[in-house]
């Protein structure tokens, strides 16, 4: 056997996945990659008596499960690379050596993820210039440091330097020794995607305890899912009309975002629902006055977010300055491993909600939508699209609400030596946190994979052959998290 079979959030022994030779393990994992149904999810290293252990998490997309395999391995000869085989694996083999010293024999480039000893990219030429743009930016955003070779105003090559701030989140969350200071830390993975973080983190927790989670908190956790969904695009949309000097748009997208984000306060006290998601239980109850203030909220937003997007898709200047800037082709999104919207935007489906959904998902029967160009234009739709889309969805879920009631219920202790895996559609993608547990149950090795991990190199491609003056706009098409991969 070569494999063990996961669902989306489900535990096992540790001795119950397959151990292969690291040459049948790399052979195997690498070819599925030959059928786009598959993709990697999870790719690590973790410590092992002296030795490590390889796992590799590979979500099939058609059936909905994960398959689960490893290798042990002393690491004292080289290894041949998974990125050799497909590039998608660069940034996981990357941060394998840089977290253990581990050598490949073939890796393309094992520069190291984060800001250390950090090699740029070199081209010569008389005409060519360098631009660097960072770790200090403008805006109050996180740091990292873009260093485009330039010919003239044409971008050749964009260096993404990130880890200015490590946080060792994920060695903290093995050794916090109490849930609730763990979810605490899930809050702080990316802020701007707490819901998504926080889902995946009680999902994991959630089956190490072997517990049952019912349909109501699964409910809950669809509901905040998809309202944060839309404040993030909405606040992007509101971003991009800025960088191209739509002032009416920038005002009228950031005006709206305000009274979804406000909602999460008059609910849970915290614009950002901090303190929402918990593991088996709900500490703030979702009412029918809740579900009537919500229903009303989405009659206005959707007014005047249809009626700005009418305007803006129907603006020759803006129009101009969205198409065919910033191409990613499907080819080369699923040459890197791209998933979650960036991945729509260029025609592949890549969306847990449909390819691995829980049964609030099965309910709504939930369809990706898709986008051939890959462009700017194709990313600026889909977001306007797929807020429409969770509109649909909310209202959906408000016809049918559930008592939320009293739902909090004692966990069992988590399962010893055991290894557990959860998979979330965050609004930027793919959210994935696998956790191993030692003899007593606690955590021993916590690994996340926020999508921005996936995602960087596809902005690295976008920019190519544009003006860098329009790196920008293409920047915000994506807006990746940089604390995402900073852990």
């Amino acid at each position: 056997m070569k494999y063990l079979t996961l669902s989306r959030c489900q535990s096992v022994k540790i001795k119950d996945i397959p151990v292969l030779p690291y040459s049948e393990f790399l052979d195997w994992n690498s070819r599925l990659l030959s059928d786009d149904r598959y993709h990697c999810v999870s790719y690590f290293a973790c410590p092992e008596e002296g030795r490590f252990r390889f796992i590799c998490c590979m979500a099939d997309d058609k059936e909905g499960v994960v398959m689960v395999s490893s290798s042990v391995e002393a690491c004292s000869t080289p290894l041949p690379s998974f990125t050799a085989v497909h590039g998608s694996f660069h940034l996981f083999e990357r941060e394998i050596h840089e977290n253990f010293g581990i050598p490949y024999l073939d890796h393309p480039w094992l520069k190291p993820v984060r800001s250390g000893n950090y090699p740029f990219f070199s081209i010569k030429g008389d005409s060519l210039h360098e631009v660097g743009v960072g770790p200090i930016h403008a805006g109050v955003i996180e740091p990292g440091y873009f260093r485009f070779t330039c010919d003239g105003e044409r971008i050749l090559h964009l260096e993404i330097q990130l880890g200015y701030q490590h946080r060792g989140l994920e060695s903290l969350m093995v050794k916090k020794n109490h849930p609730n200071q763990r979810i605490l830390l899930a809050e702080s993975i990316a802020g701007d995607s707490t819901v998504g973080h926080c889902t995946a983190f009680a999902s994991v927790w959630e089956a190490l305890c072997d517990y049952h989670t019912p349909y109501p908190l699964l409910w809950i956790r669809a509901l905040a899912l998809e309202l944060e969904r839309i404040a993030l695009h909405t606040g992007d949309l509101s971003a991009m009309c800025g960088d191209i000097a739509y002032q009416l748009g920038n005002a009228v997208y950031g005006r709206l975002r305000t009274p979804v984000i406000n909602f999460f306060q008059a609910w849970t006290g915290n614009r950002f629902a901090r303190t929402l998601i918990r593991p088996a239980c709900l500490f703030y109850p979702f009412t029918e006055n809740h579900s009537n203030r919500l229903a009303q909220l989405l009659i206005d937003f959707e007014r005047d977010f249809t009626r700005m997007g009418d305007f803006l898709f129907n603006m020759p200047v803006a129009l101009s300055r969205f198409e065919k800037t910033g191409t990613v082709s499907r080819d080369s999104a699923l040459n890197i491993g791209t998933v979650g919207m960036a991945a729509r935007a260029s025609g592949l489906q890549r969306d847990i909600r449909s390819s691995h959904p829980d049964e609030v998902y099965r309910t709504l029967h939930h369809r990706p939508l898709l986008y051939e160009t890959g462009d700017v234009l194709a990313r600026t739709r889909l977001r306007h699209d797929e807020t429409l889309q969770s509109i649909g969805y909310i209202r959906q879920l408000l016809h049918a609400l559930p008592s939320t009631e009293g739902l909090e219920h004692q966990l069992s202790p988590a399962s010893t030596d055991s290894f557990a895996l959860s998979l979330t559609e965050g609004w930027r993608g793919e959210i994935c946190h696998c956790l191993l547990t030692g003899h007593d149950g606690t955590p021993v090795y916590y690994k996340i994979t926020d999508p921005s991990f996936h995602n960087w190199m596809a902005l690295a491609l976008a920019v190519r052959n544009n003006p860098v003056s329009d790196f920008p706009i293409c920047n915000k098409s994506f807006n990746l998290s940089y604390c995402g991969t900073d852990l």
